[in-house]
């Protein structure tokens, strides 16, 4: 969360340099069907008097720098970093900070219906669902889910920066920068909704086995994503081509195949990008884009984690491998 955090104190550095107004800003990091993820940047302090909000749908916050008061129908807490902030439709919240200033949340919002869906999935009966708790502390369990988070909005903000300002030829003008991440935010938003359910005390029903219709399904899938690894698959898509509900796509894949379907399909990329690259011909940008990528440094800086030498030196370290 260190990027996160140096980005809320320039805010505040800013704010106080320049005299800015105090307030909240969004931006939307990415969305899908039946949710959005956003970046909320607060700069209020203890001098500021807190106003009444409400929750237009489910919301899970992670905070991600600063802390806050949040006061809400199941009661009052204190939000620290790595905490969520937990919220019911309809619901109106208050928060303030007398302890401090400014606080940073990465904040995922979810349709009733498709939450009611992935709560369905994840052991809890039809119906209307409420979070019992406004809050769910910090746990070891979420470490991993806010890392990612932060880091995808990271590469997010890095992308849009190079759009708005010309300066990278190497990010791809025909996509959003957006869909760089979407894969990653689609699968984090049905995670994030089942661990949240079991934190809170909601989610009690044991995960039932994988079927032989279930697992026959995956296999296709996998075979759909070895034909086509330059498609743009989402966790949505996949499961709509698998037959199943996105929270049970994501945990029958998990299970089937040792991977989430994000981390086979970016292998997948990989392996086709190494096998392009060894025949030559084409421009490294040309095989990134084809096979998927939207962003050249992404793909140079993924290439490099899989096989430990960049897209450059790829060429010659195959053919010091042929006899």
């Amino acid at each position: 969360m260190g990027k996160i955090a140096v980005t809320l104190q320039q805010a505040l550095a800013r704010r106080d340099r320049d005299g800015a107004r105090r307030g909240t800003t969004s931006r939307v990091l990415a969305q899908g069907a039946g949710w959005q993820v956003s970046d909320r940047l607060c700069t209020l302090g203890p001098c500021d008097q807190p106003f009444e909000e409400q929750h237009t749908g489910v919301c899970i916050a992670m905070v991600v720098a600063g802390s806050f008061d949040y006061r809400a129908a199941p009661g009052r807490e204190l939000l620290t970093p790595g905490a969520l902030l937990l919220g019911n439709p309809g619901e109106c919240f208050e928060c303030g900070h007398r302890h401090g200033v400014g606080d940073r949340c990465i904040a995922f919002h979810y349709a009733p219906g498709y939450f009611e869906r992935l709560a369905a999935d994840a052991g809890v009966g039809s119906g209307r669902l409420n979070f019992p708790r406004a809050r769910v502390a910090s746990q070891r369990a979420f470490s991993p889910l806010i890392a990612r988070a932060c880091a995808d909005a990271s590469v997010i903000a890095g992308i849009d920066a190079r759009v708005n300002t010309g300066t990278d030829a190497r990010v791809n003008p025909g996509t959003d920068a957006d869909a760089a991440c979407d894969a990653v935010w689609d699968e984090l938003a049905v995670e994030l909704a089942a661990a949240t359910l079991r934190a809170a005390g909601v989610a009690t029903r044991a995960a039932a086995p994988v079927s032989a219709t279930a697992n026959a399904r995956v296999a296709q899938i996998v075979r759909l994503i070895d034909d086509t690894p330059g498609e743009p698959h989402t966790l949505t898509s996949l499961a709509a081509a698998a037959n199943l509900s996105e929270f049970y796509f994501l945990r029958t894949f998990q299970r089937v195949t040792g991977v989430t379907p994000h981390q086979y399909l970016l292998r997948t990329r990989l392996r086709a990008a190494a096998l392009r690259l060894q025949d030559g011909g084409a421009k490294i940008v040309d095989i990134a884009f084809d096979c998927g990528f939207n962003d050249l440094s992404n793909f140079n800086h993924a290439f490099r984690a899989e096989f430990a030498v960049s897209p450059r030196a790829w060429p010659a370290q195959g053919s010091a491998r042929r006899p």
